[in-house]
């Protein structure tokens, strides 16, 4: 072949679909690169919020099994036991939390703060909260067979979820029961209700923000598959018309 010799012109047909597939595959290449990260971009390697995950779980289990409204039990456990991370910027319910009256630590792990118990107990100190839902082991004694089934956030949880919603069925109202899960006395339970009602509206907002987050992931997912998709046809179709204009050429 001389290097040197003119081509001819693309038909005009060819020339326009050429055009579309150059647009469809930059389309699709946009698509595909990847995202730069964000500024204040939440790390998924944070102890904070690998812990937090434990009472997440189980909490997420109660509301749906009592039927507790959203993210209510979690601002309940957020007021109770949360812990800041400011590798996340937002607060985690801490499973191995141990408070009695001024003293409150957050424990590294289940053996720690079972020993943490065992110490204050062996003190004559009875009035103690306990785990992701702080239950108190002084007004709660039958509730746990154990210290080890205290700390564990699936039974920690759901004994907190029982008890709420025993006192939401007694009172007709969440509000109240949320009232009543902390205390009694309105000089100590109007401000633990507001408390609460600021991390469920924060929780609320949070959950909100993660639907939309993964309903336009889904979306852009599906575009490029159905981008591609229509790439692939393209792409066979001008397969079809190359090999179809070269059989009714013949030699020149």
């Amino acid at each position: 072949m001389n290097p040197f010799r003119p081509r001819r012109a693309a038909p005009p047909v060819m020339r326009a679909l050429a055009a579309v597939l150059g647009l469809v595959g930059g389309l699709s290449a946009l698509s595909l690169a990847p995202s730069e990260p964000r500024a204040g971009q939440w790390r998924t390697d944070d102890p904070i919020e690998i812990q937090g995950r434990f009472c997440a779980k189980a909490i997420n289990r109660a509301e749906r099994a009592y039927r507790i409204p959203r993210q209510l039990l979690a601002a309940i456990s957020l007021a109770e036991s949360g812990r800041y991370s400011k590798a996340r910027g937002a607060t985690f319910a801490w499973p191995w939390t141990v408070r009695s009256g001024k003293f409150s630590r957050f424990l590294p792990n289940r053996a720690a703060a079972i020993d943490t118990v065992r110490r204050l107990q062996a003190r004559g100190i009875r009035n103690i909260d306990v785990g992701c839902m702080q239950v108190n082991l002084s007004y709660h004694p039958d509730a746990f067979a154990d210290l080890r089934a205290a700390f564990d956030p699936a039974h920690n949880v759901d004994y907190a979820a029982r008890f709420l919603t025993r006192l939401q069925r007694s009172k007709r109202s969440w509000s109240r029961a949320v009232d009543l899960y902390h205390s009694a006395e309105p000089a100590k339970s109007l401000p633990y209700r507001r408390r609460v009602m600021g991390f469920w509206n924060s929780e609320r907002r949070r959950v909100a923000k993660q639907r939309r987050r993964r309903v336009i992931a889904e979306f852009k997912d599906r575009r490029q598959r159905r981008l591609a998709a229509q790439g692939r046809r393209r792409d066979r179709l001008a397969k079809r018309q190359r090999r179809a204009a070269q059989s009714t050429s013949g030699p020149n």
